[in-house]
């Protein structure tokens, strides 16, 4: 990106601005905050903000071109850390939000229920700051052009933001137009489709591109990517898998079973109840922010069955199991289908609260062979470190505690099992949120995993689990040729968009190559079909058919997240499932979605792990 760019986005909101500017709150043309009794529980928990905040809509956009004002659109989710500070220190903050009120049209997202405008902004802010995050804030024109993004900020930072921006705006609303407009279109230039035609090797090329280049990111000391906040990073724990399915490698091998052993006996995996928090923020994978996220489960859920196979280790396929069984309890809701997350708060608002513990506690419910093991196992001798109690984490293995008390690596492993139970039991005692809605994509995602547990251990539960998601997804979320990205009390929720279409069409192919019924791969089908029909233009993907938001008219390459690129997982499903139903158009959209001449695919890939692994997939039969 060129300085001047990011000079300019600088420009536009912080520079040369007099902090000393007065607002007429009092004359300000303002609603009330629309958010009260939502559907949605992150919307809902904003109902009662000082802030007016509005839905995400043509109306409010309307509203915003009509008198003229900058919409301050603020995205997060329920289960999110950050977003409950910042509800807290700013928006619950009766100055700032006059300040709100008198100058902007405020508007709140739920990025699970509008992954679209979500991903659009972060992209933004990924662009013009480098980072981004939840809370995201982002002020827009009122024509649909971003000017600023930022994340999470303090009250007192917040508030100069804010008189600052809307001060500049009085002043030269349409010079800053003019730079919006200009910027975006810096930013994203229109770029058009290649042809269905892949050159020969395009796969090994890539791979081997993929392959050095993850191991620059690599960790090979801790595991995981990075150097300080781990994420589980599945699409490219998906591909490593593969290439080293079929292309072993010592290097590899011992990454990868370093990464997968840090992920379940650290801070990333629930010790007492299974599953995984989102991501730690330390190098040493002992910390989490602890929302769980059921499409986070459902992806590491297969990666653990994967590595099972791949590299001949049991336990993994044991974490995959308690990882569905997890998902089955802890997430399930009112329907068939599953909820989207439980919140990283405990209802007495303390980050982590449902899942630490202090010594007291343990000992009271602990024998005390079980507490002397159990004190062993979790460091329990040592200081939390956590203001509330421990997080349970394995600082010794089995066989060395079994060393030490001169007992059998049985009798700990019986031990600590028998005091987890209880420890469980006691925990259903406290109180977490949970946001029950009910997400087509991440239950495409869900159901994708639970296929792979029923094919993989024969077990019933995981089979029925399949077929309920299936048969909700079919009955409630796919309507008139169409999806839905939710429904709660016969309320339609937020916008079906590229995700849903894709994570859905892939779980419901994966259903049908279990059930081997046709008429579960003609849904399959379909589904993949109308994907590409809504969201694949002559520039490239789209996430969501009708945005709102003016600049970029599309992208020919969509990266990975935390969740696999939607645009390249729908590429291969439709390639896969035109395998089983022949559809020649539809098979070269595919191919031509994939064979994108982008400089990025070779110097970066490490982002495109599930484009490559799409094209592998073709043109190698993996």
């Amino acid at each position: 990106m060129k300085q001047y760019l990011i000079k300019t986005i600088i420009f536009l909101a912080l520079n040369q601005l007099t902090s000393s500017l007065l607002l007429a709150a009092s004359n300000a043309n303002v609603s009330n905050n629309k958010l009260a009794n939502h559907a949605s529980p992150y919307l809902a928990m904003h109902g009662n903000d000082p802030v007016n905040w509005q839905e995400w809509n043509a109306d409010t956009v309307a509203r915003a071109r009509k008198e003229n004002k900058i919409l301050f659109v603020s995205s997060g989710y329920f289960s999110c850390h950050w977003c409950h500070v910042m509800q807290r220190e700013s928006y619950k903050n009766k100055e700032i939000a006059a300040i709100i009120n008198a100058n902007f049209i405020a508007v709140k997202v739920d990025r699970e229920l509008n992954p679209a405008l979500d991903a659009r902004l972060i992209d933004f802010a990924e662009r013009t700051t480098g980072s981004a995050g939840w809370p995201l804030n982002v002020f827009i024109t009122p024509e649909g052009y971003p000017l600023v993004a930022m994340t999470y900020v303090p009250a007192i930072q917040f508030k100069n933001i804010l008189l600052k921006i809307s001060g500049r705006w009085k002043k030269e609303a349409k010079d800053l137009k003019q730079y919006a407009v200009s910027a975006a279109d810096e930013l994203y230039p229109v770029l058009r489709q290649s042809n269905d035609k892949l050159a020969k090797g395009l796969a090994q090329e890539y791979i081997q591109a993929y392959q050095e280049k993850a191991f620059e990111f690599a960790d090979e000391l801790q595991g995981g990517f990075g150097q300080s906040l781990k994420f589980p990073s599945a699409p490219q724990l998906k591909l490593l898998l593969d290439i080293q399915k079929h292309n072993p490698n010592p290097r590899l091998e011992k990454f990868l079973r370093l990464t997968l052993d840090q992920m379940r006996s650290q801070g990333l995996w629930d010790q007492i109840g299974g599953g995984f928090y989102r991501y730690v923020v330390d190098p040493a994978w002992q910390v989490p922010h602890f929302e769980k996220m059921l499409y986070n489960n459902a992806l590491l859920a297969m990666i653990y069955f994967d590595a099972a196979e791949i590299l001949n280790q049991v336990e993994y396929k044991q974490t995959a199991i308690a990882t569905l069984d997890f998902m089955s309890r802890d997430l399930a809701s009112s329907g068939d289908a599953l909820a989207a997350s439980l919140s990283a708060v405990d209802d007495n608002g303390v980050e982590g609260g449902f899942y630490v513990w202090t010594n007291d506690e343990i000992k009271k419910l602990a024998t005390s062979k079980e507490y002397n093991t159990a004190e062993l196992l979790w460091g329990l001798n040592k200081p939390p470190a956590l203001e509330h109690g421990h997080h349970l984490t394995r600082k010794m293995s089995f066989d060395d505690i079994a060393q030490q008390l001169k007992i059998p690596k049985k009798q700990v492993i019986a031990l600590i099992a028998s005091l987890s139970v209880k420890l469980f039991k006691a925990r259903q005692k406290r109180n977490l949120p949970k946001d029950d809605k009910q997400l087509a994509a991440w239950n495409g995602l869900a159901l994708s995993a639970f296929v792979k547990g029923a094919i993989i251990t024969g077990e019933q539960r995981f089979k029925q689990q399949a077929t309920k998601i299936k048969e909700y997804i079919k009955k409630n979320l796919w309507q008139k040729q169409k999806l839905l990205r939710a429904v709660k009390d016969s309320r339609v929720l937020g916008v079906a968009g590229l995700e849903d279409y894709a994570y859905v069409a892939q779980g419901i192919y994966d259903y049908a190559r279990y059930s081997k019924q046709q008429q579960d791969m003609k849904l399959a089908y379909t589904i993949a079909l109308h994907g590409f029909t809504r969201f694949y233009t002559q520039y490239g993907w789209v996430l969501s058919e009708n945005m709102l938001l003016q600049y970029g008219k599309g992208e020919i390459l969509m990266t990975d997240g935390p969740m696999p690129s939607a645009a390249s997982l729908l590429a291969a499903v439709s390639l896969r499932v035109t395998k089983q139903i022949e559809d020649a158009k539809l098979k070269r959209l595919a191919l031509s979605s994939l064979n994108v001449k982008q400089e990025q695919l070779s110097t970066q890939p490490y982002w495109y792990a599930t484009h490559v692994n799409a094209i592998a997939e073709y043109q190698l039969d993996w």
